[in-house]
């Protein structure tokens, strides 16, 4: 039997040689994420909890309804009340950070595989590696390339959370009715007014929802990224899982379901196509029920 191949080796040796002739690259782009994530700490850490929580009830009043505004009020008074509003407000700065600089590549992506069939068969492949290779081993090179701490659990979950917005966004834009472009076409439109014009609006609730997975994803990667010094409630979930601690992991994990949920159900209908009572409406309707 032959030798084995050396595949982790030579990944290794790809490794090293860009840590050894990045000529300063990789410096730069680490400070940079760093930057945005802890300016983004920064900020939310310095917004009253009681602003914080408005914002989401208003939020849910208006996107959802007083039902989930109520649910935002107690989900909100539930994580402070259990002392993880601070990590809160972290892994929310993280998930920010990674969700942006994901749309940042995947959507301008996602657009060029719709119109490209040649790039569409070399970008899905790759899609497919990153979604299906086991989220733990993105911390490895990241760590090895940016050290510990905030930018390599951020780069991680930008690996493992954009695949969901390129896959949605090139299938909107590749499902528009064709009638509809040619029809564009027809009446002299330039391919860049037809892309924003007539494919990326018929493709929005399908964009829209690749956000929303992204936006979920990065949240999920965050919390395994306090394996490499993230922070935020990853490292109570982390540290709960060490000290074998069932009640910190329960309210760790409490906090993240809440935080999931209020999330993922405002995001989501940003993507819907039934129209929304505006929020004067849902106001109207919370303090005088319809009858």
């Amino acid at each position: 039997m032959g030798e084995r191949l050396a595949l982790g080796q030579w990944v290794d040796q790809a490794v090293n040689f860009v840590i050894q002739n990045d000529g300063g690259s990789l410096e730069r782009l680490g400070s940079g994420i760093g930057t945005l994530t802890e300016g983004l700490e920064i900020g939310l850490g310095a917004v009253p909890v009681w602003a914080v929580t408005a914002v989401w009830v208003v939020l849910g009043l208006w996107r959802v309804g007083w039902a989930f505004a109520l649910f935002c009020l107690a989900s909100c008074l539930v994580i402070h009340d259990m002392g993880f509003w601070s990590q809160t407000m972290i892994t929310l700065a993280l998930i920010i950070s990674a969700t942006l600089i994901s749309l940042l590549i995947g959507l301008p992506l996602g657009i060029w595989v719709a119109r490209n069939d040649r790039v569409a068969a070399l970008v899905r492949p790759t899609l497919d590696f990153m979604q299906t290779m086991p989220a733990f081993v993105y911390l490895i090179p990241a760590a090895m390339l940016f050290g510990l701490g905030r930018v390599p659990g951020v780069l991680a979950t930008v690996i493992f959370a954009m695949p969901p917005v390129v896959r949605l966004t090139s299938l909107g834009i590749r499902q528009v009715n064709k009638e509809q472009v040619e029809a564009g076409i027809t009446f002299g439109c330039t391919p860049a007014q037809v892309l924003f014009k007539v494919q990326i609006p018929g493709a929005l609730p399908s964009i829209m929802a690749g956000i929303n997975q992204t936006i979920m994803m990065s949240l999920s990667m965050v919390i395994i990224a306090s394996m490499v010094g993230a922070g935020g409630l990853g490292n109570d979930v982390l540290a709960s899982i060490q000290r074998l601690d069932i009640g910190l992991g329960f309210e760790s994990g409490l906090a993240v379901v809440l935080l999931a949920i209020m999330l993922d159900r405002i995001t989501e209908t940003f993507g819907s196509t039934v129209p929304k009572r505006s929020l004067k409406d849902r106001w109207r309707l919370l303090i005088r029920p319809a009858k």
